[in-house]
Order: structure tokens, then C-alpha cells, then sequence
């Protein structure tokens, strides 16, 4: 039992996930700061408050809701510009695509039938 976990952790994915999982962490503070800093108190010039988390609804306080989904937002947009780059630069664009065997065939083919009928029309000179 103690191989096959080895294997796993070994694994390429298990440890990108562990590296997300510890930068995703460490993410979510700069986030926190930016939602409680910068957006809440930018959004409170519009709704008269400060801090999101004072509205509240009867019992419910919908502010720190709405503060999680400001951060969710925020998170979800930077790991779909990571991982957006992450494939730009694992499958670039500029690149042509390889031919198929098929396509590489009938490459080959017309150039035999070139090379056949330039001979034909040599030796019938």
C-alpha cells in the first residue's frame, strides 16, 4: 500500500494540483485584501456603505455572501487567464499543422506521376 501511494503523489497531476492547491491559498489573501481595500469601499460609494458585509436582510447578512462571490469572481477569472496561457504556450498557433499519412501519400504520389511524365516526355525527344 505504501508503493502505490508513492506512485500516486509521483504522479505529474497529483503534484500540479498540490502546487495549485498551496498558490490557490496563498492567492486567496491577496484577494481578500483586494475585495475588503479596494472594491468594497469602491462599491460603497455607490450603495452608501463601506463594507459589503453590513447589508443584511432580517437575520441574513447577505454582504459577507456578496463579498465571497466578489472574491469566487476574481479567483475564477485569474485561473481562466493562467490556465488560457498555460495552453497558448503548450499548443502555440504559429505553427503549421503536421500532415497526415494520407496527405503525405499523395504528396508522394504526384511527385512520382511528375517524375514519370518529365521521363516519358524526355525520352520520346
Amino acid at each position: 500500500m505504501l508503493k502505490e501511494f508513492k506512485d500516486f503523489i509521483s504522479r505529474g497531476n497529483v503534484i500540479d494540483l498540490a502546487v495549485g492547491v498551496i498558490i490557490g491559498g496563498a492567492f486567496n489573501n491577496i484577494v481578500n485584501a483586494l475585495t475588503k481595500y479596494i472594491l468594497n469601499p469602491f462599491i460603497g460609494l455607490f450603495l452608501g456603505h463601506i463594507d459589503l458585509s453590513s447589508i443584511v436582510v432580517g437575520k441574513f447578512k447577505i454582504g459577507d455572501f456578496l463579498n465571497s462571490i466578489i472574491e469566487f469572481l476574481i479567483i475564477a477569472f485569474v485561473v481562466f487567464l493562467i490556465v488560457k496561457g498555460i495552453n497558448k504556450l503548450h499548443h502555440p498557433q504559429d505553427q503549421p499543422a503536421q500532415p497526415t499519412p494520407e496527405q503525405m501519400s499523395e504528396k508522394y504520389l504526384e511527385e512520382i506521376r511528375d517524375y514519370l511524365k518529365n521521363n516519358q516526355q524526355h525520352l520520346n525527344q
